[in-house]
Formats: structure tokens, sequence, C-alpha cells
């Protein structure tokens, strides 16, 4: 047993000074535990050294010259099993040779089994391990029994050789010359591919005459399986195509690649892929799951789809945060200065956001409730949703709903389809990293519906506080606790959301900002984060106060701040232009700059104008995005009595113009209109901006005031606007939208708003700074219109005088 790492350690042992080993004990062995091989007597197997203390233990054996002891262990994922995690009967073998690779450090050694051993206990006191032990040898004593079974082995094993692919003649001879029944039998016993608990049965047999029956009947078994596979390849092996000849060859590659010890990156990755499930903290149940899914992945081939899918899912599983992270303390005196740092005005929202972080510093185990920012673009909606994290100190992460219009895209593929993925609930948990992160879902009134499914409906699991807890994404394939996140919904308005979603949620209105609250904003936020994109600072330009107030009346007309904020990064641009150029410059910008900078005005005071006319009256309308003056322009031409409408007029609308007209005849004696009137002429009933379309029933007193004006031929007041809904009785109905209506009377220059009576109760939500500029009549018939808006009108009363 003289090798070259033999030689190399002997030299080594010499030329150094340390003393001489201590000898081993009599009648033991150093052992060498393997997992799922047995070694017979005089087979000849390739083993790998794995361990640490593997390694100790056989180089100490090479250096001593000694044989090993190979024994099964009983559990083949123990690394280093302990003297009762190992079978009792094992193999003495010799070490013929003993490798050690240099590229990835592994040791490999050639070892011939010379006969069996029982452990008797282990050898204490020493580096490495060893035991005593029993040798056993085998009984030479034959018989008839015996010697039938024997001629019927050798003819069993000529038939399944012959079965064997690519097997010669050469394996038959030798097996005909083994003239001893036992090892006959372990030689058999060898070749044959049966579990290694079958083989260690086997091993452990030593009647030889029981031994030989067991491996007839492991023989037999193999013969028909390997009759029937030949079979099978027969009737199949027409049909292969070159895909599976090159699936079958890199099995092949893969058995000889294990077999030299080669395969150790794919070892590796999934070593550190168990190591991971360990590490995540699982749930009991989907820490199963995926210990059962990574045994599929090692039995998977490496070049398979199914083992690069099995791989991702695995990575995914393991990069989740299954457990809570510990949370800090909510300090409402912080969260409120976050609240005030970032945001101006919005008071009764940010007060709603401190009440909803305060009951959960009071009771961070309860069902807050889901919070839905409703309001038009540009009014810090998704700004908000960062802002509740910073007060929270929890990760963020932004979920884009708008244009979804499959249901896939929240509860994920499944993993049978190629290209599947997880859903857009899990990819956002897993950014975070964290379980308990603030998640914004923007747009949620955006969500589609298409022939794959409703993604508004799949959303009805994730923000219940009573199904989320288990939510199952069908990529993932196990349940998710999604009760810590902190979900935030954003939406422009409240009608495209489905009713079921909406009633999970509780809505918060954002309003548009005034005239001053868009001054401050520009001046707080905007004018420096602009300053600071285009590269320049405050000595180099300023922005006067003017010049602001000036972008915000004639360059932009909107609820939020967003188009303000691209008009002052134009003209910083403009100004980074000249300071590129000449590094001296230095600019004030003032009102008058603006038209050379943004071009002329985009935005005129055509109240006065358009009002100047009998029949044409400013009404206000809400939009999506705020509110907006809507005009009404009335007009009479010879006819038959028709009303005509244009505009682009919903149904609803439609009918207010009729109701309207239908009041204007009923009360013509009290307005001093001739009735023949509307028997000879058309009315005609026009809203401009026909492009877009136009709908609901609080233009009804405009359209009334625009046809009595018109056929009384008296104009009215041109810095009144009015709304409202009418009824055939001339009562004025409450409407909704008033604060995004008279916020857009204020941006259009009207300081007189004429409003239902019964909508008083929503001037509270209007801005003080607004109400205060305004001035509100409250109607409750359609006489109050008329009489506030065209007999107090001073171009009426100078022509009657």
């Amino acid at each position: 047993m003289t090798t070259d790492s033999s030689k190399r350690l002997e030299t080594e042992t010499q030329g150094s000074e340390t003393p001489s080993p201590s000898p081993l004990p009599k009648d033991s062995l150093i052992l060498l535990p393997v997992r799922n091989t047995v070694l017979f007597p005089g087979m000849v197997l390739p083993l790998r050294a794995d361990t640490a203390q593997v390694k100790e233990d056989v180089q100490e054996a090479v250096k001593r010259q000694l044989p090993l002891g190979i024994v099964l262990q009983r559990d083949p994922q123990v690394t280093d099993p302990p003297f009762d995690g190992l079978h009792t009967v094992g193999t003495v073998a010799n070490v013929l040779r003993y490798l050690t690779n240099s590229q990835d450090g592994s040791h490999h050694l050639v070892c011939q089994g010379v006969g069996r051993f029982r452990l008797i206990a282990p050898v204490d006191g020493l580096d490495f391990r060893a035991a005593h032990v029993e040798f056993i040898s085998d009984s030479t004593q034959t018989d008839a029994a015996i010697d039938a079974r024997v001629l019927v082995l050798r003819q069993r094993a000529g038939e399944m050789i012959a079965l064997l692919p690519n097997a010669g003649a050469d394996l038959v001879k030798a097996l005909d010359a083994i003239e001893s029944p036992g090892l006959l039998a372990d030689t058999v016993a060898g070749l044959l591919d049966i579990p290694p608990e079958h083989k260690q049965d086997i091993l452990e047999t030593l009647d030889i005459c029981k031994r030989l029956d067991k491996v007839l009947d492991a023989i037999a078994g193999r013969i028909e399986v390997l009759r029937l596979s030949l079979e099978i390849g027969e009737q199949t092996r027409g049909r292969l195509d070159e895909r599976q000849r090159e699936v079958m060859l890199r099995e092949q590659l893969k058995t000889i690649q294990n077999e030299l010890g080669e395969n150790v990156e794919r070892q590796e990755e999934l070593k550190q892929l168990a190591e991971a499930v360990t590490v995540a903290h699982m749930p009991p149940d989907v820490e199963k799951h995926a210990r059962k899914e990574l045994a599929r992945l090692e039995r998977a081939p490496e070049g398979s789809s199914e083992y690069a899918i099995g791989m991702s899912y695995l990575e995914l599983l393991t990069e989740l945060p299954w457990t809570l992270p510990p949370e800090a303390p909510i300090d409402i005196a912080r969260a409120r200065g976050v609240l005030e740092e970032a945001h101006f005005g919005l008071e009764k929202v940010k007060r709603r956001i401190l009440e909803y972080l305060g009951v959960r510093k009071l009771n961070p185990a309860g069902n807050a409730p889901i919070l839905c920012f409703l309001g038009p673009p540009g009014v810090g909606k998704t700004s908000l949703g960062q802002s509740i994290a910073r007060a929270l100190e929890r990760p963020f992460v932004r979920v884009s709903l708008g244009g979804l219009h499959d249901e896939s895209e929240i509860r994920g593929h499944r993993r049978t389809y190629i290209g599947a993925m997880p859903g857009n609930i899990i990819q956002a948990i897993r950014k975070a990293g964290a379980r308990n992160c603030v998640m914004l879902l923007d747009e949620l009134d955006k969500l589609g519906h298409g022939v794959h499914g409703d993604p508004s409906a799949a959303m009805l699991e994730v923000l219940d506080p009573e199904q989320n807890r288990s939510f199952r994404d069908n990529y993932l394939g196990v349940p998710f606790d999604l009760s810590a996140v902190v979900f935030i919904a954003t939406a422009n308005q409240a009608e495209g959301i489905a009713g079921p979603l909406r009633d999970r949620m509780e809505m918060l209105d954002l309003p548009g900002y005034t005239e001053a609250e868009k001054f401050q904003i520009a001046r707080r936020f905007l004018v420096p984060r602009q300053l600071k994109a285009c590269g320049l600072t405050e000595a180099q330009c300023e922005l006067s106060d003017d010049a602001i107030r000036s972008i915000i009346r004639d360059y932009t007309r909107e609820a939020g701040v967003r188009s303000l904020e691209r008009q002052i990064g134009a003209v910083f641009r403009y100004v980074a232009l000249r300071v590129a150029e000449d590094q001296t410059t230095r600019e004030r910008i003032e009102p008058d700059n603006l038209p050379l900078i943004l071009g002329h005005r985009r935005f005129e005071n055509e109240v006065a104008m358009r009002t100047s006319l009998p029949g044409v009256v400013t009404g206000l309308a809400w939009t999506p995005v705020g509110g907006d003056l809507l005009f009404i322009e009335a007009s009479s031409s010879p006819g038959n009595g028709r009303l005509v409408l244009t505009g682009q007029l919903g149904d609803v609308m439609k009918e207010s113009a009729q109701a309207a007209l239908t009041l204007v005849k009923s009360r013509c004696d009290s307005l001093h209109i001739d009735s023949s009137a509307f028997e000879k002429r058309d009315v005609h009933i026009h809203v401009p901006a026909g492009a877009v379309p136009k709908d609901g029933p609080s233009a009804g007193v405009a359209m009334f005031v625009a046809i009595a004006s018109l056929f009384m031929g008296k104009p009215v007041r041109s810095d009144c606007a009015v709304t409202g809904e009418i009824s055939l009785r001339g009562v004025v109905l409450p409407v909704g939208g008033i604060k995004e209506k008279v916020l857009a009377a204020l941006r259009g220059g009207i300081r007189t708003v004429l409003l239902p009576s019964r909508n008083a109760v929503d001037l509270e939500d209007i801005p003080v700074d607004a109400r205060d500029q305004m001035r509100f009549v409250l109607l409750k018939t359609v006489d109050d219109a008329l009489r506030e808006i065209i007999d107090n009108n001073p171009a009426v009363v100078n022509n009657a005088a």
C-alpha cells in the first residue's frame, strides 16, 4: 500500500522533529463513515473524503500504512455521525491510492475490501476516529444446498450481464473464476443497482446460504427491470430526437462528473441553498415545502429547465422576509415634524395621519384601517406615503397599478408556465426586505379589466386585514402573511375604484391648492429643488415673489403643483445656460422677464369678455384633476320652438337643459317674457370646449339663468359663478365637489360664488385664506340666483336708470 501521497506523508514525518504517533490498540481500525455506498469484500471502489475530520482520518491511515474500516452511516444527511449513528457491520479495506485535487482541494481514495468486521466500542483519546472491532471471516464449508445456489447464481448473473449495455464476456469469466461462495455472493451484490439499505442487509448476513438467497432475490428483480427497460427502449428508440439524445448524454456526463468529483460547483450551490433555507426561519409548513423542493432540485439535471425554475423558486423563498424585524417605537412629535417639513397645508389630512399613527402606537397588533388618498394629480399623494414611512422608520416601496389588466400581475403566475414570476405584491416585499414595510398602491382607480381576470378582485384579499394573513401567491404556492404591511392607496377619483374594494379603505380627500398655498410650496420646496437640479446657487439666480405669483396665475392653472414646478425649472434652465456661458452672470427674474423665457401668458381672465352679452353665464364644474370654469352660452334663432344642445353633453346634462327651459317657460309672467317667443324661435345651448365630454346635474341653475338672461335681454354679472341642480318647482338642490369648484373660481379671478343653501356645510372644507377672499351667496330657489346675478348687475341698473 505504497502510494504517492503515502510516500510524501512519510517523508514529511521523517524530516520533522515531531514525536512518533501513538500506537493504535490491537484489534482496532481507523473508521471511514460513508453515505449511500456499501463496499463488499473483494471489490475496488473510489471514495471521496468530504469533511475535515474524514480527511484527517484517511491521512492518518495512509501515514501509518493501516487499513480502513468502511462503514455505512444510518442517516445520510448527517455530516459527522456519532458512533451510534453507524451500522454495526462494515468492511476492512486497503487504500490502494490517495489523491488530492489541487484545483478545488478535494481528496479522493481508491479502496479494496478484504473482509468484514463488527464494531465493539470507540477508541478514546485519539485525534482521529477509531474503534475496537471484531474481525469476521467467511465459512469455507460447502454442501449440496450451497452448491446448487452457487450454480443458479452464476446463471442468473450471466443473464443480468447480458442485459447490461456494453457489458463484455470478461465480467462473466471473472465471476466464473470465483470459487468461494461467500465471495461470489459479495461480488454479485456489489454489481447490483439496489438501495444501500439492501446492500447493507446482505453485508450483515453472515450465513452463506441465507446470503446467497438474498442475492438471488435481488438479482431476479433487477433482471425483470432490465428486461422491461430494454423493451421500452426498443419501442422508443426510433422516436428519440436530437434534443432527447442530448439530454441523455448530459445525464451520463453528470453521472461521470459525480463519480470523478468534478461536479463540485453545483454541490456547493445546493449546500448554500440548504443553509439559506435554514437561516430564513420560515414557518414549519413552508420550510417543509422548501426542503421537498430542494430534494427535487438535487435530482434534476443541471442543464434542464426544471433545474433553473427550481433554483429561482428556492432563491425567492429564501430571500423573502418571513420574520418580523424589531420595530422602532412611534414618536408622534417626530412624525408631526416630518409631515410639517415635507408638506404645506393639508391640515385635515395630516391630522388624520397622526391619528392613524397614534392608534398604531397604542395598539400595534390591531387591524389599522387602510388609507386611500383621493385627489387630483400633483397634490402630494405619493409623497405623503413616503412621509408615513419616514415617520414609522420602515422601508418604503411603491407598486404602480395604473393600466394593470391581468389578475396574475397581483397574484403571480403558476410555475408550470415558462417565464412565470411572482405578483407585484410579493415582488415589492422582496424588494423592501421587510414584512412590515410601507407599501404605496399607486393609481388604484386605474386598474383595468381584461380577459385574464379582474385585478381589482384580486386586490380584495390583499386589502382585507382578515384575509391577508394567509395571502397565497400563485407562484409562491405557500401562504404569506401580509397583515404587518402598512398599505397606503392613492387615486384621482373614487368612482374608478370597485365598490367592494372601496369599502375596505378609508378615503381621505386631498383638495387642490390655493394660490397662496402654491406660492408657499414653490418658495419652500420647488425653487430649492429646481435650483439644485439645474446646478445653480441662490447667488446666481433669484426668482422674485412677484415672478412666482405671475407663473402661478398666468402660466399654470391646475389643482396640483407639477406644472408649476416644470415652469420654474424652465426659468432656471434658461439662467443655467447663461451662467454656463459666463460664470459671472447673476440673474434676478421679475414678471417682466417671464414672456421672454416662458412665452406669452397662457391664461387670460376671460370672464368679463365672455359674460358681456345676455345668455352667457359662468358655471362651475368638477373634474378628476380639480375644479374648472364652465361657460354656458344660450342663443335663439327663428324656428318652431326646438331645443338644440351642443358641446358633447351627457344625458344628465341634457335633461338639466330641458328642465331649465321648462322652468323658464313656466315663469314667463314673473320674468316679463313674451311666452309666444318660445313658439317662434329655437333655443340653442352650447358649452364650449366641445371636445371634452361633460355630464352632471350641477349646471342646472346656470342653464336656467342663461335662458332667462337671453329672453329678458339682460346680461349677467361678470364676477359671479353659479352651480347647483334645479327642480321643476324652482328649488336649488345640493351638488358635490364644492371645494374644488370654489378653488377653480378663485383661480379664474371670480370673487362671488352662488351655491345651493344645503351645501353651506361644505364651506368648512375650503381653506381659510381662500374663504376670506370669496363672497358666497346661498340659493334656495332660482329667484335668489336671478336677484343676485342679474338684478344686482351694475350694467343692468345703469341701463334702467
